[in-house]
């Protein structure tokens, strides 16, 4: 082999080591690194969903079986008396179903044997739509539908309220939930009953 040829495949080794260097580092830009930091920091999407979805599970069976036990011990439901259920107002910054709440007091108070609902304004219109069927549609033997102006009232109506308060440090951030429940005499107006209680619960996020 000559030395000009020698020349000419040393430069072609050489650009061909340079081109592939250059290569490489195009890569390497063009594909950043991805981390992946589990700390979730305030003002996270993430952060208000994780306190909703953890309260909206265990912690909402909890108050429902603190308040239940609460009505059932104040001796205030005798002669199983009709209640119907009002307005849950949630005072909080987070969505928390607080319907769910009532949904499962309800249930248990009609399990214990000693209360009977009623339909609540929420759910009236489903009652008056299914008489009007029977009554207006002619569809239904006579003697077998429901009267108009026979249903039966209410006694007591039965309120619930969620407020929280945070706590927070220079690291950690605790919200503090009340909920309380109250019983209303529709006719007269007053409270016979006023229950409630709390829970903290962390955020598990930094501030």
């Amino acid at each position: 082999m000559t030395t000009k040829n020698r020349i000419q495949r040393s430069a072609l080794i050489l650009a061909f080591a340079a081109s592939t260097l250059a290569l490489s580092a195009c890569q390497n830009l063009s594909s950043p690194t991805v981390r992946f930091d589990r700390q979730v920091n305030y003002g996270d999407a993430k952060a208000v969903e994780l306190v909703t979805n953890e309260f909206g599970s265990t912690d909402l069976q909890m108050i429902a079986e603190k308040m239940t036990g609460g009505l059932l011990e104040t001796g205030i439901f005798q002669g199983r008396p009709t209640v119907t259920i009002s307005t849950v107002k949630n005072k909080t910054s987070e969505y928390i179903d607080t319907t769910n709440v009532m949904n499962s007091i309800q249930t248990a108070l009609v399990k214990s044997g000693k209360v009977r609902f009623v339909r609540s304004i929420n759910e009236m219109q489903a009652g008056v739509d299914e008489l009007q069927r029977q009554n207006q549609s002619g569809l239904y033997k006579q003697g077998t539908t429901a009267k108009v102006g026979q249903m039966t009232a209410a006694k007591y109506s039965m309120e619930g309220e969620l407020t929280s308060i945070v706590k927070q440090n220079n690291t950690t951030k605790d919200v503090y939930y009340k909920f309380t429940l109250k019983l209303f005499d529709v006719q007269e107006g007053t409270i016979e009953s006023v229950s409630y209680t709390h829970l903290t619960l962390p955020t598990n996020r930094e501030v």
